[in-house]
């Protein structure tokens, strides 16, 4: 029996933060995330760390986005402007 899949939040600020990449109900790293945002965010992918900078992939609240892990097992977001969440998915089955 497989368990539930389920996301994180990350709550952004004008600082970094991170947060491991969700695992598929087997338990293994997806290979692609959907990430969405409650407001503008930039995001960035990393192994065993990550720092968002201001510079990183911009993520739009009503934009979702879908990132390839590569491996990678931590994301990290900041704010654009506003302080918001940052939801990260992952995918099963592609």
């Amino acid at each position: 029996m497989s368990s539930q899949t389920t996301g994180v939040a990350i709550a952004t600020s004008g600082t970094s933060a991170s947060a491991t990449i969700p695992t598929m109900s087997s338990g293994e790293l997806p290979r692609f995330i959907r990430v969405a945002a409650t407001a503008p965010a930039c995001v960035r992918l990393g192994k065993s760390s990550a720092t968002a900078l201001s510079t990183d992939l911009q993520v739009q609240p009503g934009d979702a986005v879908i990132l390839s892990v590569n491996g990678n097992d931590r994301i990290a977001a900041i704010q654009v402007a506003a302080a918001g969440v940052v939801q990260v998915s992952p995918l099963e089955n592609m």
